[in-house]
């Protein structure tokens, strides 16, 4: 059995719920409309989100699940996936999860409005339930995605990432929608509860984790749909190379920002920054502050009873440091 599988095993009845839900929730009296969403809910990925918030739910209520918990899980997706949509326009990107893109099919215009339309369509499902505490934990995340974002973009020109930038801008980019699923699934069910923000921890600790382990697939040599070096060609600034270019020599450290910064379409000085952030250490680096995101989320599971839910989650912590893409 694959590990996505062996962690939705128990809460598969309502990961089925949710979807019939879910493509409830993304239904218009548009015909147009209709036939893309119908082609984004059949394109969809591993669904770690709504799996995160379904787990955390029973987890912190011994089983039980709400009305309000599948909304929960709906309005992320909605939210997330608008976000996804304009992503693709705003990266001019043709692909997505091996799939065109939206962009690529109906183009720019039509993109936008769809993501604008999730995006109202989420809002409106928690507003018309009355779900203003699920809503605020969602337009928060909202709100730190896009600061994140912009704040990588304006770091991205000069170069100067610290190690605490860093982890502002995946912390903001990343963790915080993995947060947000996490603290509304205990809100779901518990909304006045100490587990609200004891959850929220545990995401963003996640979430981190998950982005340091995107970084270093830059550095790897399997295919994981995303090409090596991608990064460094996009003058991102990754935790292994900022971990080298804080710590080595002030000649090498101008080589290494003269290559960012002017040779990044040249793919044998690429390999080169590739393999002087290899031999320096920046990998090993990278793993082990991951690794430290990853016990501290542990050691947040294990404040919980042991259950089924629990072992979902200890089990998801370590799948999303072991996974290959």
């Amino acid at each position: 059995m694959k590990i996505t599988e062996q962690i939705k095993q128990p809460i598969a009845y309502e990961m089925e719920l949710f979807e019939k839900k879910f493509r409830l929730a993304m239904s218009s009296k548009v015909a147009l409309l209709n036939r893309i969403t119908h082609y984004i809910v059949n394109r969809k990925g591993k669904q770690m989100r709504p799996m995160f918030v379904f787990l955390v739910a029973k987890m912190v209520s011994n089983g039980e699940v709400l009305d309000r918990t599948y909304r929960g899980a709906s309005v992320i997706e909605l939210i997330h996936t608008a976000t996804l949509v304009h992503d693709d326009v705003v990266d001019d990107s043709n692909q997505r999860r091996g799939f065109f893109s939206i962009n690529a099919l109906w183009k720019n215009k039509i993109a936008v409005l769809i993501g604008d339309f999730l995006l109202s369509k989420g809002l409106l499902l928690s507003i018309d339930n009355g779900d203003f505490d699920l809503l605020k934990i969602i337009s928060v995340a909202v709100r730190e995605m896009s600061e994140g974002e912009l704040l990588q973009i304006e770091k991205a020109r000069k170069l100067d990432i610290t190690e605490a930038i860093y982890y502002d801008i995946i912390r903001q980019k990343t963790a915080t929608l993995i947060a947000a699923c996490c603290s509304l699934g205990a809100a779901s069910v518990k909304p006045d509860g100490p587990e609200v923000e004891s959850m929220r921890k545990f995401g963003e600790l996640i979430g981190m984790a998950f982005q340091i382990k995107d970084d270093l697939f830059d550095y790897g040599s399997r295919s994981i749909g995303k090409p090596v070096g991608i990064d460094i060609k996009e003058q991102k600034m990754t935790l292994p190379l900022i971990h080298v270019l804080n710590n080595c020599e002030k000649k090498d450290k101008k080589w290494l920002i003269n290559s960012i910064k002017n040779h990044n379409k040249d793919k044998k000085r690429v390999n080169e920054v590739i393999d002087f952030v290899k031999s320096n250490g920046g990998l090993e680096y990278a793993v082990s502050k991951m690794k430290d995101f990853q016990s501290e989320a542990l050691q947040i599971l294990n404040e919980f009873p042991n259950s089924e839910y629990r072992s979902s989650l200890e089990l998801m912590v370590n799948y999303v440091i072991e996974r290959k893409k």
